[in-house]
């Protein structure tokens, strides 16, 4: 099944998550996509996954995470730190549309990878370098994962979690999953340019600059007021028909009725709580966030009596916004998610079947979609090699130096 980049050369010289999983989003839509990884190691996300408690020990079996970060993919397993590794790697990126790395500022410059270095070889390359914390200033080398950099450092975890209690952690990749988004959007406006000037030209991404861009709201309002966001506890919000509650069956529903003057009625309506509709407590959107906690108790107890589906077929009949709160095994299972197509099946050579998220693009007359598993470590080495005119001469004499295996 074609996709709108059938015929697109990636070089991905790029490890762990989000860099990755752009150039997997670009193999779906049908780009070519080469990963250079290390010959000894390859990518560190070869050696983990994630299971319910977190980041893990990789075992046996599908690797669900490399998977969903390299599907589609070709494997050429290069030393960066051998000249002759460097050649290679430079001969690709001649050929190559797009170039996306995720190697440090001095990284870049020690193994003859930056733009300058590559651009030359091929001026309409898109050279596109994800960085923790941004090219410039004193921490423009510093690693930075999105734990660190996306979620610590740009103000999103000091600014969930209850008032006086601790941060909250993020899940693994979150960051990473949505700054790949980013950067596939970055790369696709840079190639529409180039139709139009016939030219290549570097992008710089962060991960810092994504979480700022996440919760830009807050930035924004701390740019204007130089203060903190406030922590607020679920009794204490300003609007309790955007809150959450828990049923009697133990299961929680989001309300999301951000206009509540729209809603106040009917919400009432649903709740069976049409004494309180016309309280003068609560009679406007400001007058019921003065009187949160009362109203918040209210609506507690009220959720309290009945179960999970009752109250979601009584919101329903009301037109009022809501979302279950739901488990991520609840999710995979999700009618709406199969109805969509959200996730795909891909087999493994050795595991078989397995199902796989999908990007979260869909397009209608070039779809795409993942082509196959994630390579082996260096399994499409020796084929890219002679593509590029080494013969099997010279492939011996790599091997033996440890430049590639």
């Amino acid at each position: 099944m074609a996709g709108a980049l059938e015929g697109l050369k990636v070089l991905e010289i790029a490890n762990w998550v989000a860099a990755p999983s752009a150039c997997a989003i670009l193999a779906d839509m049908g780009a070519e996509v080469v990963k250079i990884e290390h010959p000894e190691t390859g990518d560190p996300v070869r050696s983990v996954d994630v299971s319910a408690q977190g980041i893990v020990q990789y075992s046996s079996g599908v690797n669900t995470v490399f998977e969903l970060l390299n599907r589609g993919k070709r494997s050429v397993a290069v030393d960066l730190g051998d000249p002759q590794g460097q050649e290679i790697v430079q001969k690709l990126a001649a050929q190559s549309d797009v170039v996306v790395t995720n190697l440090t500022p001095h990284r870049q410059e020690r193994y003859r990878l930056r733009y300058e270095d590559l651009s030359g070889l091929n001026p309409r390359t898109i050279y596109l370098a994800l960085t923790g914390y941004g090219t410039e200033g004193p921490e423009r080398d510093r690693s930075g994962f999105d734990y660190a950099a996306f979620w610590a450092r740009s103000g999103i975890m000091a600014s969930l979690g209850e008032d006086g209690g601790p941060p909250t952690q993020q899940r693994p990749g979150m960051g990473d999953q949505t700054t790949s988004l980013a950067l596939t959007a970055a790369i696709g406006m840079a190639l529409y340019e180039r139709e139009r000037s016939g030219q290549g030209q570097r992008i710089d991404c962060s991960l810092l600059h994504t979480g700022m861009w996440v919760i830009g709201c807050d930035v924004m309002a701390a740019l204007k007021t130089q203060a903190p966001v406030n922590r607020v506890a679920r009794k204490d919000v300003g609007n309790p028909l955007a809150n959450f509650y828990q049923a009697a069956d133990g299961k929680w529903l989001q309300l999301v009725m951000i206009e509540s003057e729209r809603f106040w009625d009917g919400f009432c309506a649903a709740l069976g709580l049409k004494e309180i509709a016309d309280d003068p407590r609560f009679s406007s959107h400001v007058s019921r966030g003065q009187h949160n906690g009362e109203l918040v108790e209210t609506i507690e107890d009220r959720f309290a009596l009945e179960s999970f589906d009752h109250w979601a077929a009584r919101l329903d009949e009301q037109g009022c916004i809501w979302a279950p709160i739901q488990t991520v095994d609840q999710v995979v299972d999700d009618p709406q998610v199969h109805a969509n197509g959200y996730t795909a099946t891909l087999t493994h050579l050795e595991e078989g079947d397995f199902k796989i998220l999908t990007p979260p693009v869909k397009y209608s007359r070039t779809p795409g979609k993942a082509a196959s598993a994630a390579p082996e470590l260096g399994q499409d080495t020796e084929t890219t090699l002679l593509e590029l005119g080494y013969t099997w001469d010279d492939i011996i004499a790599l091997k033996e130096q440890g430049a590639i295996i």
